[in-house]
């Protein structure tokens, strides 16, 4: 995985009280015609020739959520996970990438780590993430995520 500048966004819808802003995935300064739910890109990663991860935010004071999603320019989007809760706040920042994983700091004192599959996983609702991360109902994932407090993390 390596972190890339070539992704950009193009805002399509305003945000509304029930809806996040929906914006066009723009790569090479071409329209993907991918839709992803957010308006401000924080980084893109490139997972292989055809999958990015994007990690979104709303840019929204004092009630930040970041919106993770996973993106094939053939396939369209794949998986869309949210971090954070109703009247909490969160910067991103200090991402770390590797050949397999993704560390970024989010909510709180911890390292969240994000690892995405070539293929989809078993997910068991409720006891399969940390707290704070919401999907979509359903049994399947390509993305892992963990939480770690940073203390534990010494680089």
């Amino acid at each position: 995985m390596q972190q890339v500048n070539s992704i950009t966004l193009v805002k399509v819808s305003e945000a509304t009280d029930v809806s996040q802003a929906q914006s066009d995935v723009v790569l090479n300064g071409k329209s993907t015609g991918i839709i992803v739910p957010g308006q401000v890109l924080e980084a893109a990663v490139q997972v292989n020739e055809q999958r990015y991860i994007l990690f979104l935010t709303d840019d929204i004071i004092f009630e930040e959520s970041l919106t993770i999603v996973l993106i094939d320019v053939h396939d369209g989007l794949k998986e869309i996970v949210r971090l954070g809760n109703e009247y909490s706040t969160g910067t991103f920042a200090d991402l770390q990438v590797t050949d397999d994983s993704v560390d970024f700091r989010f909510i709180g004192d911890y390292i969240w780590t994000l690892k995405v599959s070539d293929s989809p996983r078993l997910r068991l609702p409720f006891v399969s993430d940390p707290k704070g991360v919401k999907r979509e109902s359903g049994l399947k994932k390509y993305i892992t995520i963990f939480a770690a407090p940073a203390s534990e993390n010494v680089s």
